[in-house]
């Protein structure tokens, strides 16, 4: 589906927007359509609620801080983005879908993509009864050495 979203820049990207949001399930409101653009017009990118804020901020596009929070879930629930939570209080949210892993600078409160075939993982338990694994987070947090 992220594939999909990113269509080269052309007038008619609003539409392949909409059309994108449609198929996910979603109202292509005004906000959601703003926030797609933001999130979904460049490179895969990892981004939080408050550094989208302030893009739709600088874009002149009217929206809370709680509608941002909704709709980066919304899209979440919709497989168009990848929520990744580094602890309890801090998600990012990446716009590349597939199977990769992360780092995470603490220093710099940023996340890398790792590429899925950099790190092995053997051994994952059986799902509990009627559940399937769906996918492994691996999260290396690294700092800068002084």
């Amino acid at each position: 589906m992220t594939a999909t979203i990113r269509a080269e820049a052309h007038p008619s990207r609003g539409p392949c927007l909409m059309a994108v949001l449609r198929m996910a399930g979603l109202r292509p409101t005004r906000q959601r359509l703003a926030l797609a653009e933001l999130l979904f017009s460049g490179p895969h990118r990892h981004v939080n609620a408050e550094q989208l804020h302030s893009e739709a901020e600088g874009a002149g596009v009217s929206v809370s801080l709680a509608t941002i929070y909704n709709s980066l879930h919304q899209f979440r629930q919709a497989g168009l983005l990848r929520e990744i939570s580094v602890d309890a209080a801090r998600s990012y949210f990446d716009t590349d879908t597939t199977d990769h892993h992360h780092f995470f600078i603490e220093d710099e409160q940023r996340i890398e993509d790792i590429p899925s075939d950099s790190i092995k993982i053997a051994g994952i338990p059986d799902a509990p009864e009627g559940m399937k694994v769906t996918h492994v987070d691996v999260i290396v947090r690294v700092k800068r050495t002084q």
